[in-house]
């Protein structure tokens, strides 16, 4: 007899329904257009993320499941979800002028960030191991593409192909630890899982299983030893689609994680607990580092990303609401650093041609003072110092460390941070104690580059005086993951 199918409840998907929609149609629409047509396309992506931020505020109170409990929406989903569209709106915005000088105003590039974007959003909701699998994959076939977008250098295909083997690799990794999972617990989703743990001793099965889980989930936020793809990557990639990278799924699989161990294996944190740790004291040390030696400035961003998600991962060591609301925070402040030094990094270009050195930074002080001022303020922001909005970033999440009583951990971490501060520190000596040569970099002139270093400027200086709504908002979500 065949069962009658029931039709699952939309409203918890409805921005990821809308925004699957609008992508296709967007789709559609570059596809039907005679000649390429990259700033309508891109216009109304931005349009689009818009629209879905806006649907995102109905489920900031309210938790609901959907699709027999593979999907949930809640509080945590809605703040970490609001924080990757606007990731993405930005990077479109970052791209604009970028693309029309490298030659790749392709209208499947912001096509290719909105079902990225997509998967992101399906993977902060998963609740289920093959709902986060889904989602993760949606999530990172766009990005092989897009890291492989500028066809005709032999970087951009070198970056592409690497990323891509390295990441089927993590999702072997991550697909067996689901396996074993499900193998021990006749389950795949996080309730079912929860339920058959709860009570009994976590066998040999589940532990590696969880730490192949873990691996698999590491890779994507470069998180040491899975961050060999991440300098490459970054270095080769298409700058615009580098920020990009840096931008959101960073934080689409920070959430993922955040949810998948704080959910389901929840009363396991004694079990994983040490092996978070130890991947966030590799990824802090090797982030503050190896990015001493870098000359190349994408490079040097690309562990300071590594040793950002370190920090973050203290957060979810602490295992605890604390915890959890500093990993938002950071997340935040993290997104906000990150759209502003890859602002800078996207107006490097010393007549019309792109530059990527540290040195080409020297002498901007002098030429170019406020451009100077703004990449001061993320440079010291990243490197903690009071009283930019880094320092309060790292000051919670190490705070929540010691409320679980991780003292060493916090400790190890500050050290990091106090080594890391040196090649942010560099960064400023070359753009003001050092003397340029005959190239200079050209006059900041991209309106959308200045605006969003303005505004990212104005957050990460003003947080001390408006700390509130950020605060608030992250103690209320964390709070909706331990209901």
């Amino acid at each position: 007899m065949i069962k009658s199918f029931i039709t699952p409840e939309l409203m918890p998907a409805f921005p990821e329904i809308s925004l699957a929609i609008a992508a296709m149609l967007i789709l559609l629409f570059g596809i039907s257009r005679k000649e390429e047509d990259y700033n309508s396309v891109s216009n109304l992506s931005m349009l689009a993320l818009a629209a879905v931020f806006m649907t995102l505020c109905k489920f900031c109170t309210e938790t609901a499941t959907t699709f027999n409990g593979m999907f949930i929406a809640d509080a945590f989903g809605a703040f970490m979800k609001a924080l990757v569209v606007t990731g993405s709106f930005v990077s479109i915005m970052l791209a604009a002028k970028y693309v029309e000088r490298q030659r790749i105003m392709r209208f499947e590039y912001p096509i290719l960030i909105l079902f990225a974007t997509l998967g992101m959003m399906l993977m902060i909701s998963a609740n289920d191991l093959i709902a986060l699998y889904m989602g993760l994959e949606m999530q990172s076939l766009p990005l092989y593409v897009l890291a492989a977008m500028q066809r005709d250098t032999v970087r951009s295909t070198e970056a592409g192909l690497k990323y891509f083997v390295l990441g089927a690799l993590s999702s072997g990794m991550l697909l067996y630890g689901a396996s074993l999972i499900y193998g021990y617990t006749g389950a795949t989703g996080f309730d079912a899982i929860s339920t058959a743990l709860a009570g009994h001793p976590a066998g040999l099965g589940i532990i590696v299983g969880m730490v192949l889980l873990l691996s698999g989930l590491a890779f994507k936020i470069s998180a040491v030893p899975f961050h060999m793809w991440t300098p490459d990557v970054y270095e080769g990639a298409p700058t615009s689609v580098t920020a990009f990278f840096a931008i959101a799924p960073k934080l689409a699989a920070l959430a993922l994680l955040t949810r998948t161990f704080m959910g389901p294996f929840g009363h396991l944190a004694d079990q994983w607990r040490q092996v978070v740790v130890v991947i966030s004291v590799a990824s802090m040390v090797l982030g503050s580092v190896a990015a001493i030696g870098q000359n190349n400035i994408k490079r040097l961003l690309a562990y300071s990303s590594i040793g950002n998600m370190g920090y973050a991962l203290v957060g979810l060591a602490a295992a605890s609401p604390a915890g959890v609301q500093a990993i938002m925070i950071y997340a935040a402040i993290y997104m906000v650093m990150t759209i502003g030094a890859f602002a800078v990094v996207l107006m490097m270009k010393q007549k019309d041609r792109m530059v990527e050195q540290i040195s080409d930074l020297s002498g901007l002080g002098d030429r170019q003072p406020l451009l100077a001022l703004a990449m001061t303020i993320m440079m010291f922001s990243m490197a903690g110092i009071p009283p930019l909005a880094g320092f309060f970033g790292k000051l919670f999440i190490f705070q929540a460390a010691i409320g679980s009583g991780l003292y060493t951990l916090a400790v190890l971490g500050v050290l990091a941070s106090v080594i890391g501060a040196y090649y942010y520190l560099r960064i400023i000596k070359v753009m003001y104690f050092e003397t340029a040569g005959d190239d200079v970099i050209d006059k900041a002139s991209d309106g959308r580059l200045n605006l969003l270093l303005g505004i990212s400027s104005a957050l990460i200086v003003l947080f001390i005086v408006f700390p509130g709504p950020l605060l608030t908002s992250a103690a209320d979500a964390a709070q909706s993951l331990f209901k």
